[in-house]
């Protein structure tokens, strides 16, 4: 009996696990398993995947681009006769790859080294469209066993060997999580399946008959062998190298994992296996590669039409011209381009090219519990520095950490980085677009992206922010939906703005708005679904809505002339009227725009989409002068295009500055410091003459690199005597550290030397010289005790001059100059790190500081944000603080001599002040300053909603309905089964419905506590069914009825007679 009883309750339990949801437990023969951390397959390794990445400009060589497709004979014809008065020797580069034989849009010319200044002629050729470097780039992957955790900085071994951290890399990191080394408190675990698809679902498109047939899917990376086990037969449809090396198959493991994420049909799975795919080896074993090789390859990908094409490299070079451009050929031809957003984070404004541009669909990483990856690149980009603002990326994030992929040779392993989640969005596409191939004629890169971020729901933790999860999570069946039905239109991203919602609209939330303010700008990306190009018609609208005091705010636009391909943007600036200079609430509106694209097919009409952009925003009334900072972005230069260092010369993993430097940047912890501290932080985009200086109490410059036009400094002068303060904080200059810290390349003998030091000491300089103040060309390292707090110098500068009634703060250091020039280490004594003045007549208060590093997070080791604060304290409201009073007065020795700019120095290619004349850099002519047009006001006497986020809402053809879905390929027999799964998928709701729940966001609901909350019902039912069971197998006796259910509810036995 007892046998029957445990028989029934495996039976029984069995059923139980046989209903679960599919992402917990599915009926697919190789999706059987869960796994808990840490994984433990047989034929799974877990690695970590290090990246060491350097890129040069090839010596001598350059990429002629044309405006079309010539043959090779023709193409050399046209650069006979651009070069036909050239006297120095040249030849064209021969590329011998499988696109030698096909026209091309560009060649690689070889110059002597006397013919480099004479370039500039082929432009004046009308079918030559750019002459630009050639550049090499150099990737390094080392897997390494994932105990080891986050990378640490070390130290230079050599500063002449710097490797330089720019262009295109792989993305792969490879960790199983990040989990922080202070957390003490106990975790569940969330449950790994064993394939990623399960994770989003797959299985339900599988099902429907949809598994990647019809659909070409380009893999750009290390290549894969042609009889790798995990790819069905005859669906690698081709292979090409395009590299100097005789083989095309894969010598690191790179490019497989990546193929297997999309395409993979057994042990770990890809979503697409019935897909034709194409591989592209653009990398050796060296794991070297050209921007050449790149250009021929997309040539050749577009000559094959690929439908989707997977990127999992980058690199902060948006400046890289000939690959841009080439991206942007891509996506114009149809080409879905899906690509690795980057693996810098957590740091912010280090997207990666080419997920940054508009046309891409650019993919952060999460974990699987739903928690952005911490090396997940975060936004903003950084084209629009100085005078504009960054756009919103990534687009969306997916599962990037400890997914399981093909292994080189066959079996799997699990890998980390956003590329493992740009080929798992790239699989999905690939999937997605099987499916609509009855459709494909509204199917283009601009439909995927709007269909994908449409149906993307946001991350349960209320904590990330938009340049952190884009517009959430990738649901692949909501996409299915979405694209099912979906009409050509134009849609916005992010398709709202909302100044009070915080933290999904930092750092636009982050601070209100208020009179005589610099206008917010919200860079706003439009993507175009109905054509390639488009145009806005007329101009935007803004529509103040009077209930809601929409007229107390004032709008301005800056947009697209041609939205092409198939997006654009529109910035939107955001000021405060003067009518509300003491008012306070919240005031609301919409700008309204038409997007038109020339009709397509038989249309004989323009296809026109009408946009709202509801905009809500905060008002104060303006703050005193006392609370208002401003922060100098005009000054602040940074790679690309120029070699900018890192501000401290003990990194060597990643020297470039290439952050942007700004406050929701890489300077991001200092902003939220000054804003709990109760300071308004504005940014200067333009020049020191276009502020107004009796509205801010201090000038903050950190980190400055550009040089300043004569007029600015006598304007800033003048700001100072009437009552503006100023603090700078400086960072390292030498000429003979920036010679020895030049990278030289044996292969291509090509010597590159910074463009200037961590600050440009000599421009500064200038600035302060009519103070009586000036900054030294000494190097300094070392930590030191400031009051009670630990402070550390991380190659900062020190102060040369300074007025004799000031306060000087000295503090012994090394002389890390002397070490990098030497070899050999040097202590100073007391080295003026620190000065404060108050400028005669009731003027300006001034501080200067030598170390930007401590407020800086790219390489933060101890932040000195109190400092930052007890300046403000005297800069802003004369009040010392007490660690700054007991100051022994300092008296600095006369300096020889000033600081001088590196002769030979190519800053005047880069700077927005001066420019090359004969050989001399001058000061190029003060620009005016940024004039706003406002937009006249439309009011609109309507009443806002609520709550402005709502889950886009595309077109469609027709009101979604799962019973008019076409389930192609599916047998008779799963129809049914099929219908009822899908009809029990989340469907969006009318848009009056959700408008009634205020700030009520869809986020991914599909997580561990609902399955938990079903097994436990599950576990009831199985409890009591078997006490029902129990029941059943003893002998019947009559018993009143309503014990009867009592006993059956309860488990009471009573014992039958002995015999």
């Amino acid at each position: 009996m007892s046998a029957q009883r445990t028989s029934r309750t495996l039976l029984l339990l069995t059923l139980v696990l046989q209903i679960l949801p599919g992402n917990f437990v599915t009926n697919q023969q190789d999706d059987s398993e869960l796994h808990f951390l840490p994984l433990s397959c047989n034929q799974t390794t877990n690695e970590q995947v290090k990246v060491d990445f350097s890129s040069e400009i090839v010596d001598h060589e350059y990429i002629v681009t044309f405006n079309g497709y010539y043959q090779r004979d023709t193409r050399e014809r046209y650069l006979t006769a651009a070069l036909r008065d050239f006297n120095a020797s040249w030849s064209v580069v021969d590329r011998h790859n499988p696109a030698f034989d096909y026209p091309s849009d560009f060649d690689v010319l070889q110059v002597s080294t006397e013919a480099l200044t004479n370039l500039d002629i082929l432009k004046h050729h009308p079918v030559i469209k750019d002459v630009t470097p050639h550049k090499k780039v150099t990737r390094t992957l080392k897997f390494i066993d994932d105990t080891l955790t986050e990378d640490v900085d070390q130290p230079y071994d050599t500063l002449s060997s710097i490797s330089k951290s720019r262009n295109r890399k792989s993305l792969s990191l490879a960790t199983a999580y990040w989990h922080s080394p202070a957390r003490k408190s106990r975790n569940l675990l969330r449950a790994i399946p064993k394939q990623i698809t399960s994770a989003l679902q797959a299985e339900i498109l599988w099902n429907m008959g949809y598994k990647g047939s019809g659909v070409r899917v380009a893999v750009f990376d290390t290549g894969l062998a042609e009889d790798h086990p995990h790819f069905k037969p005859g669906r690698i449809k081709d292979r090409t190298n395009w590299t100097h090396e005789k083989t095309l198959d894969d010598g690191l493991g790179h490019g497989t994992f990546v193929a297997g994420v999309i395409a993979s049909h057994k042990e770990c799975l890809g979503f697409a296996p019935d897909a034709d795919v194409y591989v592209f080896r653009v990398f050796t074993n060296n794991q070297v590669s050209y921007t050449s090789w790149f250009l021929d390859a997309f040539n050749y990908a577009i000559m094959k039409k690929i439908n989707v094409l997977n990127l999992s490299i980058g690199g902060p070079d948006f400046m890289d011209h000939p690959f841009v451009d080439k991206v942007w050929e891509l996506t114009a031809n149809k080409v879905i381009l899906v690509s690795a957003i980057g693996n810098d984070g957590p740091l912010y404004g280090t997207l990666n090219n080419p997920a940054d541009q508009m046309d891409v669909i650019g993919v952060g990483g999460i974990n699987f519990d739903n928690q952005i990856a911490k090396f997940s690149s975060r936004g903003m980009t950084t084209w629009e520095l100085p005078g504009g603002y960054g756009r919103m990326k990534p687009d969306i994030v997916t599962h990037g950490s400890t997914v399981r992929g093909s292994a080189l040779k066959g079996g799997c392993r699990s890998l980390s980085g956003t590329s493992v989640a740009s080929p798992v969005v790239a699989g999905a596409v690939t999937l997605l677009l099987s499916s609509v191939l009855d459709r494909f004629d509204v199917i283009n890169p601009a439909s995927m992206k709007q269909a994908l971020i449409a149906s993307a729901r946001r991350l349960p933790d209320s904590n990330v922010n938009m340049f952190e999860q884009g517009h959430g999570k990738l649901d692949l069946v909501r996409a299915y939906q979405t694209l099912r039905t979906y009409k050509p239109q134009a849609s916005l991203s992010p398709s709202y703005i909302d100044l009070t919602e915080c933290p999904y609209m930092w750092p636009y939330c982050s601070q209100p708005i208020y009179y005589g303010a610099m206008p917010i700008i919200v860079n706003i990306t439009i993507l175009n679904g109905m054509g390639v190009s488009g145009k806005i018609v007329g101009k935007p609208q803004w529509e103040p809505y009077q209930p809601q005091h929409g007229s107390y705010v004032d709008v301005a636009f800056s947009y697209s002339r041609t939205l092409w391909p198939w997006s654009g943007y529109i910035a939107v600036s955001i000021a405060v009227d003067k009518m509300a200079a003491k008012w306070e609430g919240v005031a609301q509106g919409q700008v309204s725009l038409t997007v038109e694209s020339p009709p397509e097919g038989d249309e004989t009409e323009a296809r026109v989409s009408h946009l709202k952009l509801p905009i809500r925003v905060k008002i104060i009334p303006t703050p005193p002068r006392s609370q208002r900072i401003l922060w100098d972005q005009y000054h602040n230069l940074r790679y690309p295009p120029g070699y900018f260092p890192r501000d401290n010369l003990r990194m060597k993993n990643d020297p470039l500055d290439w952050n942007g430097d700004h406050i929701h940047t890489n300077f991001k912890d200092m902003y939220q410091h000054l804003r709990e501290a109760g300071y308004f932080v504005e940014v200067l985009g333009a020049p020191f003459t276009c502020f107004d200086a009796s509205h801010y109490s201090t000038l903050l410059m950190v980190d400055s690199e550009e040089e300043y036009f004569p007029e600015e400094v006598s304007k800033l002068q003048r700001d100072i005597d009437s009552g503006l303060s100023l603090i700078v904080i400086a960072d390292w200059y030498n000429v003979s550290v920036m010679k020895k810290v030049r990278f030289y390349d044996e292969n291509t003998r090509q010597w590159w030397m910074p463009d200037t030091g961590g600050a440009n000491i000599p421009a500064l300089n200038d600035l302060i010289a009519p103070l009586g103040m000036a900054f030294s060309d000494s190097v300094y390292e070392g930590e030191f005790m400031l009051g009670e707090h630990d402070m550390q110098y991380a190659s900062g500068t020190s102060i040369a001059k300074f007025p004799k009634e000031g306060v000087i703060v000295t503090k012994p250091l090394k002389d890390q100059g002397h070490e990098v020039v030497s070899g050999d280490t040097l202590n100073a004594q007391d080295v003026p790190v620190l000065g404060l003045h108050q400028t005669p007549g009731g003027g300006g208060r001034v501080a200067l500081y030598g170390d930007s590093n401590c407020l800086d997070n790219s390489h933060m080791k101890k932040d000195c944000f109190w400092l930052l604060s007890a300046l403000l304290e005297y800069t802003s409201h004369n009040m010392l603080a007490p660690v700054f009073e007991d100051q022994e007065l300092v008296t600095l020795p006369p300096i020889k001599q000033l600081p001088e700019r590196m002769e030979g120095n190519h800053l005047h290619r880069y700077s927005k002040v001066i420019e090359g004349h004969m050989g001399t850099p001058r000061a190029r002519p003060l620009p005016p300053c940024p004039s706003l047009v406002w937009a006249k006001p439309n009011p609109l006497n309507i009443t806002a909603p609520s709550n402005l986020y709502q889950p886009q809402k595309l077109l469609s053809v027709n009101n979604f309905d799962i019973n008019h879905v076409p389930l192609l390929s599916l047998p008779q027999e799963n129809m049914a089964d099929m219908e009822s799964e899908m009809k029990e998928l989340p469907v969006k709701e009318p848009e009056e419905s959700e408008s009634r729940h205020s700030h009520k966001h869809e986020v991914d609901r599909n997580t561990f506590f609902p399955a938990l909350a079903f097994l436990g019902t599950a576990l009831v039912i199985l409890f009591m069914l078997n006490q029902y069971y129990k029941r059943r197998s003893k002998p019947r006796r009559k018993r009143p009825r309503a014990q009867k259910y009592s006993n059956l509810m309860y488990g009471r036995t009573y014992k039958s007679p002995s015999v």
